[in-house]
């Protein structure tokens, strides 16, 4: 997917109730995750993905900063974020427990 026409998101966009539920792509391009739920905004927020799985069922929930993932909004309008990580480096992960 090419997401240099996305648009990014502004700070004041970067909140629970547009984020949440956010696909997220790793590295090569590919699907890692979805973004389940946050802790905290900004620079020292965490963003809680899960990964693996199949339809939600035995996915793994692991926390990454917030600054690790970009935030944009594609042609349709639907949120989403790249990031450096790859779904095995996600996977490799601790569990994230709230």
């Amino acid at each position: 997917m090419d997401h240099s026409s996305h648009v990014r998101l502004s700070p004041t966009e970067l909140t629970p109730a547009v984020l949440e539920g956010a696909t997220i792509y790793g590295a090569d391009d590919h699907k890692v995750g979805k973004l389940d739920h946050m802790h905290g905004t900004g620079v020292g927020g965490k963003a809680i993905i899960d990964v693996g799985g199949f339809l939600g069922i035995g996915a793994k929930p692991v926390a990454v900063p917030l600054s690790d993932l970009e935030f944009m909004r594609d042609e349709d309008g639907d949120i989403h974020a790249v990031t450096t990580w790859t779904k095995d480096q996600l996977k490799d992960m601790p569990e994230h427990r709230d």
